[in-house]
């Protein structure tokens, strides 16, 4: 058992000139204050306390010495020309040593810190100390310091030495014995005069004798227990998991894919024959195609006189579909004027009033694919220029963290916070591993189709040039990559989480949910999509905006007035962009602009107000821009604190709402939804809904200050391993994956479907 001394000071002396110095002086150092103990505020105002309760360092014998007395000098002295009257009183400590798993309760303020000592369990190498407290003020101080004469136990100084965090109600410091030579430590407890630090409230600046206050009562209540942390097993327990678990998907597709070519390869010996589609699906026919074609005949036309069982292969010319459900708006367009300059015109096309797929994919499919492939290069240029600084940083961050010992740098939830080696919350970073494998997964799932298209067009089959969706893989590859990076940046905000890297964490996301916007729209307007640089400098604008909202969001209306107008804008600009098929051009001169939105006002509401001419084009954007100006009226009344999940909201919705339609319109259309596409939706609603549960479980705000923060901290709930957020982590990597592959099996059931059949919505 260790002995500790305390001792009790107090004097009625009021006189800050000739104060009374206590010096105790001890076999290992010397200690002194005096009184009235002054502390310092802001605006220079100050705190004078005339009681003084302070803890000596204490001595502990030897192994190769007995116990003895200590031999404590206690020397009081001031300068005084008056005699000034003081109380000393010098006591044992009972209760000096914490106990494992021992709640103990104290009392403390600022001129009378307490702190105590623990010794680490012959079979406990890490450790977890919880302080709670009823009260959210006075704002405290905890602090780990190593056995070392003097203890940094006064405001002023408690940052000098061992680990501190601030605290309101909550606290939690993760111990490690290797950090400790010698298997012991100091838990220190400073309550803070002013309380501001902890998200109080700001003392006015006063000037005069109005600043300096007299004994403020400032007690607080705390109670702390040290339990021990997990084991090393448990993080060979959590790794396993995390890696295992996802690898069950590259079982799973390893399965399906397996299955699909069983089923592919029975079909190609089939006795009737068979036409492959690369991706999935087959397409059967009555006859098998000749080896050999007669010059002039077209390949693989089909006779869709056939009404029932597989299409037949016709000879030499494609006939015009027989029973075609084509407006007849578009044939009395055809019979006016059938020249071939006409009919190729872009402008022409595009503003039938039913457009199909063939309309929109007149362009040369080399071109087109080429276009695409640039999201795939320019991602990866972003995210090698974006990863490298962002790398950089918060290893910056993690040292200064380490060498300071200050934990109200970083934003963690301490109360399921595992080290390992310099991280101080490595279960945040590993649970991250889901996007990088599952990202990395979806890349070879889009590679094989790839592959299998490809070879389908070196065979020259005619039904992987005129029937189905056209395959453009670009944007598939920079989901994944998107996707994978996802998880490096989200790791890499995870290993310091605060204000000024929280864009790391969101970045990605935006460029996920805006690709995968493009991707759902150039699935059935393949030559009219964005370009990849317009694209990306869009993505560009959104992050900008999101760092801006978060910096100037808060309390600055203008900023809401701006963004706002912005988003309504940028919607109405968008909407005419889908209306018209990309004929109006934003870049026409403003007169002309105008003039054009008077035409449309007066063709669409004036003389077709019953009937627009595209209903589903408009229907779609009159819900969208109800949600977007919905959103932009919800910003500016209420200006949500947290303005990058605000702006994530926005591009999830928009998202959403597109799916939505784009899936009801496709039942609209008699399409039908295979299996796969089936399952991967059902699994995409479940999975998202569950890591949304989890994702409002709040464990900490880097929107308040950090001892706010560590109110919200929790448990950890898997494992003893993991916390809400990171259950959160594993869930939307699978979720975002369902979703990937949701786009990329969606429309497989149109593998046999003339494009010319297949319509534009």
């Amino acid at each position: 058992q260790v002995d500790a001394v305390r001792v009790y000071v107090n004097s009625s002396s009021e006189n800050l000139r000739y104060p009374v110095l206590f010096v105790v002086r001890q076999q290992k150092g010397v200690l002194s204050w005096q009184v009235p103990l002054i502390f310092r505020g802001l605006y220079q105002r100050t705190y004078n306390y005339q009681e003084v309760s302070r803890t000596l360092c204490p001595s502990e014998p030897t192994p190769e010495t007995r116990p003895s007395d200590q031999i404590i000098f206690v020397d009081i002295a001031s300068m005084a020309p008056f005699n000034i009257a003081y109380e000393l009183l010098v006591t044992r400590l009972e209760n000096f040593q914490l106990e494992t798993n021992k709640a103990f309760n104290f009392t403390a303020s600022p001129s009378q810190p307490q702190y105590f000592l623990y010794k680490f369990p012959q079979d406990v190498d890490s450790v977890i100390i919880n302080v709670v407290s009823d009260a959210a003020y006075p704002c405290s101080v905890v602090s780990v310091q190593d056995i070392v004469c003097p203890v940094y136990d006064l405001d002023h100084n408690v940052e000098f030495n061992g680990v501190y965090q601030s605290m309101t109600k909550q606290a939690a410091i993760t111990v490690q014995r290797k950090d400790f030579p010698g298997e012991q430590f100091f838990v220190v407890f400073v309550i803070k005069p002013e309380d501001y630090a902890c998200g109080g409230s700001v003392p006015s600046s006063i000037h005069g004798n109005v600043n300096r206050t007299w004994n403020l009562q400032r007690t607080k209540n705390l109670q702390v227990t040290i339990v021990p942390s997990i084991k090393k097993s448990v993080y060979v327990q959590a790794l396993f998991f995390s890696f295992l678990s996802f690898l069950s998907f590259y079982l799973g597709s390893v399965v399906v894919a397996f299955v699909h070519y069983i089923s592919t390869d029975v079909k190609l010996t089939a006795p009737l024959g068979s036409v492959s589609i690369a991706g999935s699906g087959m397409m059967t026919s009555s006859h098998p195609i000749s080896a050999s074609t007669p010059e002039g005949s077209s390949y693989g036309a089909i006779d869709e006189s056939s009404s029932s069982g597989g299409r037949q292969l016709s000879s030499p010319e494609r006939q015009p579909p027989a029973g075609s459900d084509t407006d007849s708006s578009v044939e009395e367009e055809s019979d006016f004027d059938t020249m071939p300059e006409i009919e190729s015109d872009k402008n022409i096309i595009r503003t039938k009033v039913f457009l199909y797929l063939s309309d929109l994919s007149r362009k040369d499919r080399r071109i087109v694919s080429k276009k695409y492939k640039i999201y795939f290069w320019n991602i990866i240029t972003i995210a090698v220029f974006y990863a490298l600084p962002v790398i950089q940083l918060v290893i910056t961050y993690q040292t200064v963290v380490n060498v300071t010992g200050n934990q109200d740098i970083c934003y963690y939830n301490f109360l399921c916070a595992h080290p390992l080696g310099v991280l101080s919350a490595f279960n945040n970073i590993l649970s991250n591993v889901g996007h990088m494998m599952l990202g990395f997964l979806f890349l070879l799932i889009v590679l094989r189709r790839d592959i299998l298209h490809r070879r389908a067009m070196e065979m020259k089959d005619i039904y992987t040039l005129d029937y189905g969706i056209p395959k453009h893989f670009g944007l598939f590859y920079a989901m994944g990559i998107a996707l994978m990076m996802e998880g490096v940046l989200s790791a890499c905000y995870h290993v310091c989480p605060n204000y000024s890297n929280f864009q790391f964490d969101t970045s990605f996301m935006y460029m996920i949910a805006g690709l995968c916007m493009l991707k759902l729209y150039q699935t059935r307007h393949p030559d009219i999509n964005a370009s990849a640089y317009s694209a990306y400098a869009s993505f560009a604008v959104v992050i900008s905006l999101a760092v801006l909202g978060v910096v100037f969001g808060k309390n600055d209306m203008w900023f809401w007035v701006i963004f706002s107008m912005i988003h309504v804008l940028a919607s109405l600009a968008l909407s005419t962009q889908i209306y018209y098929m990309g004929r109006f051009k934003i870049g026409e001169c403003y007169l002309g602009i105008f003039r054009r939105a008077v035409m449309v006002l007066y063709t669409d509401c004036i003389q077709q107000c019953s009937r627009p001419m595209y209903m589903d084009r408009m229907v779609l954007l009159i819900v969208g821009n109800v949600v977007n100006w919905s959103f932009a009226i919800f910003g500016l009344v209420y200006r949500p604190r947290d303005f990058a999940s605000y702006i994530l909201g926005i591009f999830i919705c928009n998202l959403l709402l597109y799916l939505a339609f784009y899936i009801i319109m496709k039942l609209r259309s008699s399409e039908k939804l295979l299996p796969i596409p089936m399952f991967c939706i059902v699994a995409t609603a479940v999975v998202w809904a569950a890591a949304l549960y989890f994702f409002f479980q709040t464990l900490s705000s880097w929107e308040e200050t950090p001892a706010e923060s560590r109110e919200k901290n929790r448990p950890c709930i898997l494992l003893g391993f993991f916390d809400d957020h990171d259950v959160w982590h594993f869930l939307s990597a699978a979720a975002l994956f369902f979703s990937f592959l949701v786009l990329l099996t969606l429309d497989d059931d149109l593998d046999t479907v003339r494009r010319d059949k297949i319509p534009v919505f």
